[in-house]
């Protein structure tokens, strides 16, 4: 799940986010041992500035010289934060010594490294694996780590017919405390479990905190019945839920143009009109939501329209739309570089998106979207337009 944190506040305040920038090396770097292995002792330093400035020595090094360091430092270093923090960045250099460091994480007593892991598996299958998963759903209880092992196993059910899977998953959203549930609910929506569609629409009948994440995932699975849930949710839901249920109507092909447009004039009314903001979270979520998993029409107009009422507003508005935006350019990252990549105000719509990463404290796909942004700047021909929006994203959102 897609959680905040509380840097924001200090990234306002100005204590953390003093951003850096330079021109950008068009190359992987070569460093000395002792520099590269400086910079992996100080990824764990109270400094801000400071441990971004080492994450971003190790991530331009070359692949050939960072990889075993990382591994070194993730199996050895003293200080688990350090551990974890090499682990992410290991993620970035695409070796195939990664799953390995992988496999042994998940055997940490360290519940970030274990989370690093399990991620890890869900955007890397490794169907040897599925029993030890299942295995690790009856005893794991991480806050942060259970989320990470239902997506992974989400993941493994979408890419296998594996019953033992799908009936795990199904079971697992009526059990446990709602904030698990959501996590189990928003990962058979991103996978379009159509074998939970029974249960999911139980969950979207039921007033409470778990209706929008049930049928913000029956929209996502995309089966035609569950408009007739919709129909009654559009009835007798809050109002609080209702961007929800359009986002998921528009999903499912119903009506789309007019529900996207409700989202976009929900949005612009609870801008200029105090003591709505349950609507403007919903709205902005369901237009992110439309820009990940919505229709290549849908997905275009969505990020337009955040882009066009976030640039010039100001909080509580502006926080909503920022989220929303770092949201897709980590769930869907093509999308969010061509859109970057001609817009007309290039530089305040990049100042957006980096005010919703420093929301976001989804380290793994941050990594992953940095690794694609640095090595599109490293293929692209210098003075290019891809070369100077990486540059400028690089600089912006300071990796």
């Amino acid at each position: 799940m897609l959680g905040v944190r509380v840097g924001v506040f200090l990234c306002v305040l100005g204590v953390l986010c003093a951003k850096t920038s330079g021109q950008e090396p068009s190359t992987p770097q070569t460093v000395s041992a002792d520099e590269l292995k400086g910079a992996i002792d100080k990824l764990g330093d109270f400094d801000y500035a400071a441990r971004t400035a080492e994450a971003r020595t190790v991530r331009r090094t070359a692949a050939s010289q960072a990889v075993p360091a990382l591994i070194q430092a993730v199996s050895d270093h003293a200080d688990g934060y350090v551990r974890y923090r090499a682990l992410v960045l290991l993620t970035g250099f695409n070796d195939p010594r990664t799953g390995d460091a992988m496999r042994e994480s998940l055997a940490s007593p360290n519940d970030r490294l274990r989370a690093v892991a399990y991620g890890f598996f869900e955007h890397h299958p490794d169907r040897a694996m599925v029993g030890e998963f299942l295995a690790a759903l009856d005893k794991e209880q991480g806050e942060f780590v259970r989320p990470s092992l239902v997506r992974t196993l989400a993941a493994h059910a979408a890419t296998r017919d594996d019953p033992r899977i799908r009936q795990v998953l199904v079971g697992e959203v009526g059990r446990g405390q709602d904030y698990f549930r959501s996590a189990v609910i928003e990962a058979l929506g991103d996978y379009k479990a159509s074998y939970a569609y029974d249960a999911l629409v139980e969950v979207a009948k039921l007033d409470g905190p778990l209706q929008d994440d049930a049928a913000l995932a029956l929209g996502k699975i995309g089966d035609k019945r569950a408009l007739e849930t919709m129909a009654m949710l559009q009835r007798t839901a809050p109002r609080r839920a209702q961007p929800t249920i359009a986002t998921a109507i528009c999903l499912l092909g119903s009506n789309c143009d007019s529900h996207e447009n409700y989202l976009s004039e929900t949005l612009r009314f609870a801008q200029t009109n105090s003591g709505f903001q349950e609507l403007l979270r919903g709205a902005a979520a369901g237009l992110g939501a439309l820009a990940i998993a919505g229709s290549p029409v849908n997905q275009a107009e969505a990020v337009d329209t955040l882009f066009e009422i976030g640039i010039p507003s100001r909080d509580p508005t502006r926080a909503p739309i920022s989220l929303a935006l770092a949201t897709v350019a980590l769930r869907n990252t093509p999308l969010m570089l061509s859109v970057l990549a001609k817009h007309s105000d290039r530089d305040r719509a990049i100042d957006l998106v980096a005010e919703g990463f420093d929301m976001l404290e989804e380290d793994l796909d941050k990594e992953s979207f940095f690794a694609t942004a640095r090595h599109s700047y490293w293929d692209a021909a210098d003075g290019s337009t891809t070369r100077q929006l990486m540059q400028t994203l690089i600089g912006k959102l300071d990796f």
